[in-house]
């Protein structure tokens, strides 16, 4: 990986957990365990498990949604349009979580149900995450930990944040989910006939933490050959863009921590000459999914259809 995207990605990663911890620690989003559920359709992809981890995949549920934390077998689950609406298109559909949990409905299943009523072929991506505490306390108390540390200090504090340690620079590392997504596009091409993919129209979408996974396989895979990327309330940093990126359409909203002004991604893209289109929302916050009531952001995912629809990815 080039060296400036590892600090890019860094400083991406530290503000999306930053923002998951304040999100779910707060008094309205309260976490409740929840068993973890059946997935009759997931595909295991065979890739391995997560090193130090000793805790077994456990899911809670927030803002009434249900979320996996501690995966350590990454899976992969198609949801296929009827063959009469088919379009031959496919996207993997990358869930957000700060790389700590994945919100699997709002961000996975209900994401690409929407693809599969459109005619593409959808799946979700269950990729492997970095370890947290066994227990749902100890789950919480980690992040309250880690959100403390992270949070800039104010100017004339005496005390700085601590240096990250060995094992959290470690820990930024996304070989397992890259090896994940990688394993997620080979399936989806050995199965293309199967599926009724076309493998010239296979695209990837991410949300949050997803987006960032999702611009990552695109700039370091030597695998996957994507049609199209959609990273939606990723980050915005400028990137070093190769050559055969695809075209990709962005989406943010203005009050997301995560935007703070920057345009860095979108100026990366024009700047290489390669189509992108930019949808900055006046409100939506952060990881909004389809969209929530009342929010100016709740319109992407027909704007995104369109843009598909505009660039011939959905022609049969």
């Amino acid at each position: 990986m080039p060296l400036n995207f590892m600090k890019i990605t860094r400083s991406a990663l530290a503000l999306i957990f930053i923002g998951f911890a304040s999100n779910a620690l707060a008094q309205d989003g309260t976490i409740y365990p929840m068993d973890n559920p059946d997935e009759p359709n997931a595909i295991v992809l065979g890739t391995g498990g997560v090193e130090n981890q000793p805790a077994q995949e456990s899911w809670f549920r927030q803002w009434g949604d249900p979320m996996a934390r501690n995966i350590t077998t990454a899976t992969l689950t198609p949801f296929l349009p009827d063959p009469e609406k088919a379009t031959g298109a496919a996207v993997i559909v990358a869930p957000g979580g700060g790389f700590r949990w994945l919100s699997l409905s709002n961000e996975g299943w209900k994401v690409a149900q929407a693809l599969a009523d459109q005619g593409i072929a959808a799946f979700v991506l269950k990729y492997r995450l970095f370890p947290t505490p066994e227990s749902l306390e100890g789950f919480t108390e980690s992040m309250n930990r880690t959100f403390a540390e992270a949070t800039p200090r104010e100017e004339g504090e005496a005390e700085a944040a601590p240096a990250p340690t060995r094992e959290r620079r470690m820990a930024w590392s996304l070989d397992n989910q890259l090896e994940d997504a990688e394993a997620a596009y080979t399936l989806i091409v050995n199965n293309a006939e199967k599926w009724g993919v076309d493998v010239s129209r296979i695209g990837m979408i991410g949300f949050s933490a997803g987006a960032g996974l999702t611009m990552h396989s695109t700039l370091n895979s030597e695998i996957m050959d994507l049609a199209f990327i959609g990273p939606i309330y990723g980050g915005m940093n400028a990137v070093e863009v190769p050559k055969n990126a695809p075209p990709m359409f962005n989406v943010i909203a203005t009050d997301d921590f995560l935007f703070n002004g920057q345009f860095g991604i979108i100026e990366s893209w024009y700047k290489a000459g390669i189509p992108v289109e930019f949808h900055l929302y006046q409100n939506g916050g952060h990881g909004f999914g389809l969209g929530n009531p009342d929010r100016t952001s709740n319109r992407w995912f027909g704007s995104f259809m369109y843009w598909l629809e505009v660039n011939g990815f959905l022609n049969k």
